[in-house]
């Protein structure tokens, strides 16, 4: 029953998904944590940034792990919850695939109409909240803590790095690189947490 449930959930989300992995945390997290308690709020948070760290898109990352840890929560074996796994990411992509396919044939033929050119500008801002979405679903105390200080620390080396990242470089100057900034990050919560 619980692989049923996974590849109907996962399909779902998959094919009402647009803008890619971000987009879909928000959605895997109602399915499995809010609406099937596969996953606790922390199990989650978890499996996204285990997902972020692996190589791979992170939405089939989110579902790989997601599947298997609800296979595996609800009582099977470890070869059940990789059965699991396959099922969610099998189930995560199948739709969007096919339908992708299905759309490049009608884009190329329709690219230049304008009815097709504002569904694709509103489809642009959907993305944009889904994303915001998905963001605001990774505000919880298990990424900034409970303790006031941890979330102004916390709160502080976001837009510490953010500023960092997009602050306009003068000429002869390096900007730090993405890697760079992870790691100055992760060390500086480190020493002060």
């Amino acid at each position: 029953m619980i692989f049923l449930q996974l590849f109907l959930v996962f399909l779902k989300i998959g094919i009402f998904t647009f803008g890619g992995g971000y987009a879909m945390i928000a959605l895997i997290e109602n399915e499995v944590v809010g609406k099937y308690h596969w996953l606790s709020t922390q199990q989650f948070t978890d499996l996204v940034a285990i997902s972020q760290m692996t190589p791979g898109p992170i939405g089939i990352n989110t579902a790989t792990y997601a599947g298997y840890e609800a296979v595996f929560s609800a009582g099977y074996s470890q070869p059940w919850a990789v059965l699991g796994a396959l099922v969610a990411s099998f189930a995560v992509v199948l739709l969007p695939v096919a339908l992708t396919l299905i759309v490049y044939r009608f884009l190329l033929c329709y690219k230049d109409n304008p009815v097709v050119q504002r569904v694709l500008a509103t489809l642009r801002l959907v993305i944009v909240g889904l994303i915001a979405s998905a963001a605001l679903t990774l505000l919880n105390g298990a990424n900034f803590g409970s303790d006031l200080r941890q979330v102004f620390i916390s709160v502080v080396i976001c837009l510490a790095v953010f500023l960092l990242s997009v602050w306009p470089k003068k000429e002869g100057s390096r900007r730090p690189g993405p890697i760079a900034l992870i790691l100055m990050s992760g060390a500086l919560g480190l020493i002060l947490y």
